[in-house]
């Protein structure tokens, strides 16, 4: 892709746009799309998406940046089938990486729906220069729900209730069963999660989730000083209404995070930037105006 292509092109709906495939160094392939002019800024997807869940940020952010769009390693329509017994956010930070380079990015903003925004701080603490800046939404970092007796609690119960199943239904090769458990824990009663088109949508990508669901480990501990340490401007989002595991992770991301912006979405839950689009592109892009205007922050 020529990096500059899209600054003559108009603005493209993000559901008319064809994805490209592209080959990593690594033997992965991606596939994304691309839109847009300005700085550089790269939606990251959550367990069970791809390229196309940003799509109610894809008008408002294509019309002040360049923006990428791709789906992780085993989501659709990606065909990489290598097994990966300890696949993480690590990982996924890696392929980012790589993925960059194949592109000929050299740096980009990051925006992150859950265990998208895991990769995006995950490839922050790895390689801070490659980030200019960071919107997370409600990255799932379990490791971090133990930090409080609230947490603690909150995880126990969900492995109970939500991993436990979900992982044997997926041993058993009863994926659509382990995808509606998982839908279920993670986003409660969220009726955007509930639809036909979206359950459709998530078992297209359901190999995503049980590549990680089956990892030896798929919530890595980032390290609290590392994060609190990132020298770029990282934006924390929450919904009011997400579920209680969420919330005692983001509290606890947010407490080893001073230096970050947090936010919190009334109205929404785990998915905050689909919950209450209008309120999140407009806070979002409050927060990068700096990379709009190109100001240094």
């Amino acid at each position: 892709m020529n990096p500059n292509s899209s600054s003559a092109a108009p603005r493209v709906p993000l559901g008319e746009l064809t994805p490209k495939k592209t080959l990593l160094a690594s033997g992965v392939e991606l596939h994304y799309v691309n839109g847009g002019c300005g700085n550089r800024l790269i939606f990251i997807h959550g367990a069970m998406g791809d390229w196309r869940s940003c799509e109610a940020q894809w008008d408002a952010f294509t019309a002040r940046f360049e923006c990428i769009a791709y789906s992780r390693r085993y989501s659709h329509p990606n065909a990489n089938t290598m097994p990966s017994p300890h696949h993480s956010a690590l990982d996924e930070a890696q392929d980012l990486a790589h993925f960059m380079d194949a592109i000929g990015w050299q740096q980009a903003i990051l925006v992150g729906s859950s265990y998208g925004g895991f990769t995006a701080l995950a490839l922050a603490i790895a390689l801070p220069q490659r980030v200019s800046a960071i919107v997370a939404i409600e990255p799932p970092m379990m490791k971090y729900a133990g930090f409080s007796a609230q947490g603690q609690e909150a995880a126990r119960q969900f492995r109970a209730q939500v991993i436990t199943p979900a992982n044997a239904a997926f041993r058993a090769d009863d994926d659509e069963r382990a995808a509606r458990i998982m839908t279920h824990g993670i986003n409660g009663n969220a009726s955007h999660a509930n639809t036909p088109q979206a359950m459709e949508r998530r078992l297209q990508n359901v190999r995503a989730m049980k590549m990680l669901a089956l990892s030896s480990d798929e919530f890595p501990l980032l390290d609290p000083h590392a994060l609190a340490q990132l020298p770029m401007p990282v934006m924390l989002v929450s919904g009011e209404q997400t579920e209680p595991l969420h919330r005692a992770i983001f509290d606890n991301i947010c407490a080893a995070m001073p230096r970050a912006r947090s936010l919190r979405i009334a109205g929404a839950g785990h998915g905050a930037a689909r919950d209450q689009p209008q309120f999140f592109n407009h806070a979002a892009l409050e927060f990068l105006n700096p990379f709009i205007t190109g100001d240094k922050p």
